[in-house]
């Protein structure tokens, strides 16, 4: 069950979404909305196969070329992004009223753990003041071997 407040967001995110969708004059659909409430429910880093398998249980007609084509239109709406780590692959993370963060990914089992460290924004801040650039975007990744694994060895 959702509580009130991700309720909430979820309801902004698919007001976001259906007016990105009018302005691109694309038809919204039965089977486009399945897709978009399954991901809204999604708070991990997951493959465009993943989520097709998660759709597939809730309707097995929806195919796999529409769920990556959602998935794109939820990228160029600014409520997903787009991760792509070493590994090569793709994984689609909750963007819209989700807290900055960076990534530290384990080059062994691809464990990903998420973090926020103040002063990391603050050093990032102060280089764009410094070289006058006005700020878009950024990442940190950090590749490393997990606890597991090392513990394994």
């Amino acid at each position: 069950m959702l509580s009130e407040d991700k309720m909430i967001t979820h309801k902004e995110e698919r007001r976001i979404f259906e007016r990105f969708l009018q302005k691109r004059q694309f038809k919204n659909s039965r089977k486009r909305d399945l897709i978009v409430d399954v991901f809204l429910s999604l708070h991990e880093h997951m493959t465009s196969e993943d989520i097709y398998q998660l759709v597939k249980q809730k309707d097995s007609s929806i195919g796999y070329t529409t769920v990556y084509r959602t998935l794109k239109l939820l990228c160029e709406s600014g409520l997903c992004v787009e991760l792509k780590f070493d590994d090569g692959v793709t994984r689609y993370e909750h963007l819209y009223n989700h807290p900055h963060h960076d990534h530290l990914i384990c080059v062994e089992c691809s464990t990903c753990i998420e973090f926020c460290r103040p002063e990391i924004e603050a050093m990032q801040n102060e280089i764009f003041e410094k070289y006058n650039f006005l700020p878009h975007h950024h990442k940190l990744e950090l590749y490393g071997v997990c606890p597991k694994c090392r513990g394994s060895k």
